[in-house]
Order: C-alpha cells, then structure tokens, then sequence
C-alpha cells in the first residue's frame, strides 16, 4: 500500500503544471462540496428518522390512554355488576337450586337488570356484559342474564384457565345470529364468588378488538401495530395477519431487549427501515407494539442523495476542463519561458522572451532576458580576458627573451667592477639582478612569503645606496609562516610605502620590523616602520582609500598601492582577510597583513 501510494505520488510529480493546478483546484472544490453534501443528506435522513420517531412517541402515547381508559371501562363495569345485590341474590338462589316465580323474574328484570342494561348501553366502546349462572335454572334475560350452557358455546370457555383476558374470538353465544360472529372481541372473565355456596356465575365484560387496539385496525400505509399478551401469542390487525414478511419482522423486534420507558427505535431489518414503539400494557400482561416503515422516505433521501451525486461529478467534469483552459491560458508565458529555456539549454544564447507583462510572470522573462544579456556579456569578457592572458603569456616570453639579454649585461657589469675591486658596485648590480628576475619572472601561482622577503631584502640594499642615512631590516617569522603563500608583490608595496611617506622625510637612521604571528586560523605579517606616523584623520582617509570609499586614482600618496594589495589578497584569500592599519604621530605605522594559515577554508582563489 506505501509502495502504491509512492507510485501515486510520482507520477503526480511527473504530471504537467497545469494539470497539477486543475487537480488541486478541483480537490478543494470537491473537498467542502462534499463534506457539506454529506452533512447535509445525513442531516436530511436524521431528521425524517426524528420526524416519525416524534411521531411514533405521540401514537404509543396516544395507544396508551386508549386502552387505559378501554380497561378503567371494562373494569368499572365488572366491578359494578359484582356490586349489584340484587343480582348476586338471584345468583346465590338459582346456585342452590331455588326457583323463582315469574312475578320475581319479571321484578327483577325491571327494577334491575334494565339498570344494568342502560350502564352497558352508556359506554359506546362496550361490546357487552354478560353474567352466566353455575346452572341452567334460570330465566334468561337478554342481554345481560344467561345460562351456563350458553357461556359453554364461547371459545374461551374451553381454555384451561377460563379466568382472566381472552382476545381475538367471535361471539358464539347465538350460533345462528351471525351477524354477531363479523367481530374480534376481547374480554375478561370475572367469577362471581360466594362465600357460602361458591362459585354462583361468571361475568364477561367484552370490548371489540377494534376498540380496545385501534391500531391494529385502522390500516394506515406504511404502519402496523401487534398486541403480545403473556403467552407470546401475537394478534394482527386484519391487513397484517397474512404478511409473511411482518412476522418476520415482528420476530427480530421481540427478540430486542426493551425497558419499559424506551422511546422509539430506529431499526434496520432485511432491508427495511423501520421506527418501532413497544408499549408494555401491565394490566394485560403483554405488550403493544407498533410499526412505522419509513424505507421510502429514507430512500428517497438516498436518492436525492444520488442525484446530488452525480449532477455534481458533471459539475466538477465541466469545471475541470474549464479551470484547465483558465490555467493553461494563465501559465502560457510560463511555457513560453520554459520554451525559451529549452532553447538556451541547445546552446542558443540569442534567445529574447518577449511580451513580458506586469505579473510575476512577467517579471521572470524580463530576469531571465537580464541574465542571457548578462551571460552574454561575460562570455564577451570571458573571452577577451583569455585574449589577454594569451597576449600576456606571449609577453611574458617575449620579457624573458629580454630579461636574458639584461641579466647577461649586469653580469658582465659585475665582472668589470669586481676586476676593478669595485665591489660595492658588484654588490649593488647583484641585488639588481635578483630584484628583476623576481620581477621578470612569470609566475602562475602565489608565491612564498619567504621568495617575497628575499625580494624585499633586495629592494633595500638598492634604496640604501640612494640615501645618506641606513635603513635597517628586522625580520621575525617563524618558519611556518616563511611557508605560507600570498600573492607576489604584496609586501613589497607596504615597504615601500613605509620608505616613501614614513621614513624619507625624517631622513635619518631607522628600522623596518617584519614580524609574523599566528591568530586562529590566521597568519599575520606585521609591517612596522619607525617613521613619521599618521593622525587619526589621515589614518581614517587612509582606510577609506583601501576600503574602495573614496577614489584613490591619482599620483602617489593616495594609497592606490596599498588599495591594489588589499584587492588582490581579498580575491586570493576572500573578504574577511587583507590590510589592518594602525598609526601614531611622531611614532610608527604599522600595517597587518591577514591571511589564512594553509589548510584553512578561504572564501575565494586567484591565480597569479
């Protein structure tokens, strides 16, 4: 996976610019269209799921006092009849075998049972309240007194515990009457206890299935309801009994743990969507639970969700190709830049970028005119400092062939004074001759500090023959600094200018101390005359000179001899590094020549 993605990442690299840019562009386009389209349609599905879990709350809550208020009905209604006396008289007498004469039948159908008739007939949700005697001795009065062996006739009369709730039977009490057998009922037999004689009847108090749950009835699209009584048998409304596929589902919902206080559940079940509610009814030891299939409107928001999907990835198509054009369009002094780059790298310097506009773009051509101009140019000079050098090469053969003709006439000068025991004059044209060799000679790198010395001893045995006053040499370097290179002719200079504007006017015997130190990763050469000295100011203007601050062009005494070493050690040896003043009037001048030990880092290199 980290190789693939390696891979990815090259030949994202290796792509052109333009395409990068669309690609980014596009990237960050799609990046926020797609997190806020996300939130959105997650935003969408939560609310149709709160919506109908709201709604599934207010039904379950709606169920529960409907069939609280059916119970508190079928319950104050039995309770009413096990408190008439009346009635548990005629029970308690028929249950010992008394027979009551018609006028006892036909006061207590009109003084009783028609009471009890009108408290049945004032609660519309009622199907009926029936009393059943423990025998078949009594008069019949409809509908409210019957026999035992008509009670026989109910379905629920065969169960093993007739006591308690029966749902979803027919009235069979009038087996031709069938009219009455259309409805499901529900009931509660109650038996009629007697202290003395026992079990003197039972009391059916029935509601219609309809009535008592009427969401299993009304049929709405898309929603259902079940009632589980304590035995786990289920009771459908008419449009559910039949649905393989809801008990099914109904099969998944009972096998869910529920609290009695839950709230609606939102379920995924074989691809259905579903918000569930599970009322448990306490005093019917079961449970009511209702359905609500949402799939369509969950699917209706993934399908929106679809379409978002793919007018959006049209969107982003067009856009790319447009933010493409846009790009490639705006890069196009890129490309020509590029071209014209390709054309330098083929060796053609005659390359002009033109239309260079105001942009960065723009800037970029004019720099990259600037810089082929520039090139140009120092290949010019290139080539003409290899003219010179070349010139300068044939010169200095051309010095050579002369400096041989000049050293063969000081010799033979040499050998005319020493036969005239002129030797003074002998000394003098011998250091002649070493100070123009040294001078003649070509050299195509630095030179030692100790060839340089031996120069400038040289030097002053020829100025000394010029004055009438002695010029001392005092030489103290160590012999790993007589090893160090530095550009020829750079000590010579600072000699000389100590002579000329140190120790000239003064006229008169002095010294010269060359001294050598090491700093570091330094060597310094220390050139101390015992001369006139400098004020400060003329110190000042003097390192300004050297530092290239003012113009020192002119005749001498403007420190142009000093300025030229500087330059010369500076691009030998690097910036950090050349000459040091220090100067007291009436005292000395003291020059320090800087220079890296060898081995030591430099910031630059020049050849001799």
């Amino acid at each position: 996976m980290w190789e693939r993605a390696k891979r990815t990442a090259e030949r994202f690299r290796n792509q052109k610019l333009n395409r990068k840019f669309t690609f980014v562009i596009v990237l960050f386009t799609v990046l926020p269209i797609g997190i806020f389209g996300g939130i959105l349609f997650y935003q969408m599905e939560k609310n149709v799921v709160e919506e109908n879990r709201s709604y599934m709350t207010y039904m379950m809550e709606r169920s529960r006092d409907a069939v609280a208020d059916n119970l508190n009905s079928i319950n104050m209604s039995t309770q009413f009849f096990l408190s008439d006396t009346r009635l548990l008289a005629v029970l308690n007498r028929t249950g010992r075998g008394e027979e009551l004469s018609t006028e006892e039948w036909l006061s207590f159908k009109e003084e009783d049972i028609w009471a009890l008739e009108r408290l049945v007939n004032n609660n519309p949700m009622l199907y009926g309240v029936r009393v059943y005697a423990a025998n078949d001795r009594v008069q019949e009065i409809m509908p409210i007194l019957y026999r035992r062996s008509r009670m026989e006739k109910q379905s629920w009369a065969a169960a093993e515990t007739v006591e308690g709730w029966h749902y979803d039977f027919t009235d069979q009490i009038f087996s031709g009457y069938t009219l009455s057998q259309d409805r499901r009922l529900v009931c509660l037999v109650t038996p009629v206890v007697d202290e003395e004689n026992g079990r003197i009847g039972t009391i059916e108090s029935a509601m219609a299935m309809e009535d008592m749950f009427p969401g299993l009835y009304e049929g709405m699209e898309n929603e259902w309801s079940c009632f589980v009584d304590s035995d786990g048998t289920r009771y459908f409304g008419a449009a559910a009994q039949d649905d393989g596929a809801r008990q099914e589902q109904m099969d998944r919902i009972l096998a869910l743990e529920w609290e009695e206080d839950d709230e609606a559940r939102y379920l995924s079940l074989a691809e259905r969507r579903l918000v569930v509610t599970c009322l448990p009814v306490r005093e019917l030891g079961g449970r009511l639970v209702c359905v609500r299939d949402i799939t369509d409107s969950v699917r209706e928001v993934y399908r929106m969700r679809d379409i978002f999907v793919v007018v959006m990835f049209l969107f982003l198509l067009v856009l790319a190709f447009f933010i493409n054009g846009i790009v490639r369009r705006l890069l196009r002094q890129f490309y020509e830049i590029l071209r014209s780059i390709r054309e330098v790298q083929k060796g053609n310097l005659d390359v002009v970028i033109e239309h260079c506009g105001g942009d960065e773009m723009g800037e970029l051509g004019t720099q990259i005119n600037r810089m082929l101009a520039r090139i140009r140019r120092l290949m010019e000079d290139n080539l003409n400092r290899e003219m010179l050098a070349k010139n300068s090469q044939i010169r200095a053969l051309q010095n050579q062939i002369n400096a041989h003709f000049i050293y063969n006439v000081l010799e033979s000068i040499k050998m005319m004074a020493e036969i005239d025991e002129e030797y003074a004059i002998s000394d003098a044209v011998t250091s002649l001759g070493k100070l123009l060799r040294y001078s003649m000679k070509w050299v195509s790198g630095n030179v030692r500090v100790e060839e340089e010395l031996e120069y400038i001893r040289n030097y002053m045995a020829l100025i000394n023959l010029r004055f009438d006053y002695e010029i001392y040499l005092s030489v103290n370097l160590p012999e790993r600094i007589l090893k160090q290179e530095i550009p020829k002719m750079s000590l010579q200079p600072i000699v000389e200018n100590a002579i000329c504007h140190g120790i000239e006017p003064l006229a008169e015997d002095t010294n010269i101390y060359v001294k050598g130190l090491v700093e570091g990763k330094d060597c310094v050469i220390e050139i101390t005359d015992a001369g006139r000295g400098m004020s400060e100011e003329e110190v000042g203007l003097l390192r300004q000179r050297i530092a290239g601050e003012i113009d020192s062009s002119g005749g001498s005494g403007n420190g142009i001899g000093l300025k030229n070493v500087q330059d010369r050690i500076q691009i030998a040896f690097g910036e950090r590094y050349g000459l040091e003043i220090q100067s007291r009037p009436g005292c000395y001048t003291k020059v320090r020549v800087r220079i890296p030990m060898a081995g030591a880092e430099t910031g630059g290199r020049e050849k001799a």
